[in-house]
């Protein structure tokens, strides 16, 4: 219906007037630097996360091929009993017997399938240090991204109250810990 009346109360002319004159120009300001901020701390707290599901994963990596490393050791050192035994029984055969000539057959084998194990127990060691050492590297820059994250959001919620109290010196400190929250995200963002 068209012919309807809008019929103003005190209250909306109020309501405008301090909405129209409150606010002012550093209102303005502090709601698009608490937009930014949310869009960085969320970027910090997705990169966070995805951190720390690398480095779990990578240490994971670590413990599998620290295991694979033991079974091969352990396999080595089954080789190197049996080469004892040869060797035990080589001492105590005469010398001119088959079974000396088995038992010095069966040494020269288990040395030369000793050395294949330890080379691969070898690399799946390197392997592990190497998947230790990315987790590792990846959990200091989770808790890098994490302390962007922890920063901006205590600025967001500083933000808010700078704009309840209309505090000039709360503005600065909200500002100040926004920039060090920055400054974390950028170090995590190199890795630092």
């Amino acid at each position: 219906m068209s012919d309807e009346y809008e019929i103003h109360g005190p209250h909306d002319h109020a309501v405008e007037h301090a909405g129209a004159h409150s606010a002012g120009p550093s209102a303005s300001r502090i709601a698009v630097m608490t937009a930014i901020l949310a869009s960085i701390g969320a970027i910090a707290s997705y990169q966070s996360g995805a951190n720390e599901n690398l480095a779990l994963f990578y240490k994971n990596e670590a413990a599998i091929r620290k295991t694979e490393a033991s079974d091969q050791w352990a396999y080595y050192q089954a080789k190197g009993e049996k080469q004892n035994l040869a060797e035990l029984g080589a001492a105590l055969s005469d010398p001119a017997s088959a079974a000396h000539a088995k038992f010095v057959a069966d040494i020269v084998r288990y040395n030369a399938e000793k050395e294949p194990i330890r080379a691969k127990a070898d690399a799946l060691e390197n392997e592990s240090k190497k998947d230790n050492d990315v987790s590792e590297s990846l959990q200091h820059q989770h808790h890098r991204w994490a302390q962007a994250t922890t920063l901006i959001q205590i600025s967001i919620a500083l933000a808010a109250i700078t704009l309840l109290t209309r505090k000039k010196w709360l503005q600065t400190v909200t500002a100040g810990i926004a920039l060090i929250g920055i400054g974390f995200f950028v170090a995590a963002w190199f890795g630092v």
